[in-house]
């Protein structure tokens, strides 16, 4: 059975936090350091999905990853940009389901009128790295020493994709 890329509801939300709690608990590729309920990834879900999106990939009717994106910064002229990330199952890396979420993803969001993408990944991780490289992010910066988190420091590396030419003055996004 091959993967299906969907939008996510409210329903998926189980799923995607109990493959994002790995990623809290054990790594320092999230700096959060709680892992969200059930009911908090639904609200997230939520609104994700009414500003940007929020999808799932799944495989013989498992939910095995997702990719979502929301606001880059609060600040009004950052609008036109967004903050995109991916998360699969443990042992699913370097499987192509990452890349089919961004390749999912990324469309949406210039249909709802984002210009540009950034992705903020914890460094060191070859594999992210990687992906972001092979869908065109090009590396815009690094953030050293940003986040403690497992008793040690760690870097940032920013990376971004401009999705769509920049028109002036742009339209507003939707």
């Amino acid at each position: 059975m091959p993967l299906s890329i969907r939008d996510a509801t409210p329903e998926d939300a189980a799923a995607c936090a109990a493959i994002y709690r790995p990623y809290v608990l054990d790594t320092a590729i999230t700096f959060e350091t709680d892992p969200p309920t059930a009911a908090e990834m639904s609200s997230r879900i939520i609104a994700a999905s009414r500003t940007h999106a929020w999808l799932v990939a799944v495989l013989q009717d498992q939910i095995i990853g997702y990719a979502y994106a929301g606001p880059f910064a609060a600040r009004p002229a950052y609008r036109w940009s967004c903050e995109v990330s991916v998360y699969l199952e443990t042992g699913r890396r370097r499987t192509g389901a990452g890349r089919a979420l961004y390749q999912a993803l990324l469309p949406r969001l210039v249909e709802r009128g984002f210009l540009v993408a950034v992705a903020k990944t914890t460094q060191p991780n070859v594999a992210s790295m990687g992906l972001h490289a092979a869908l065109g992010f090009q590396p815009v910066g690094v953030h050293p020493r940003i986040g403690y988190k497992h008793g040690t420091w760690h870097d940032v590396a920013i990376t971004q994709l401009q999705l769509t030419a920049a028109p002036t003055p742009p339209a507003e996004p939707h």
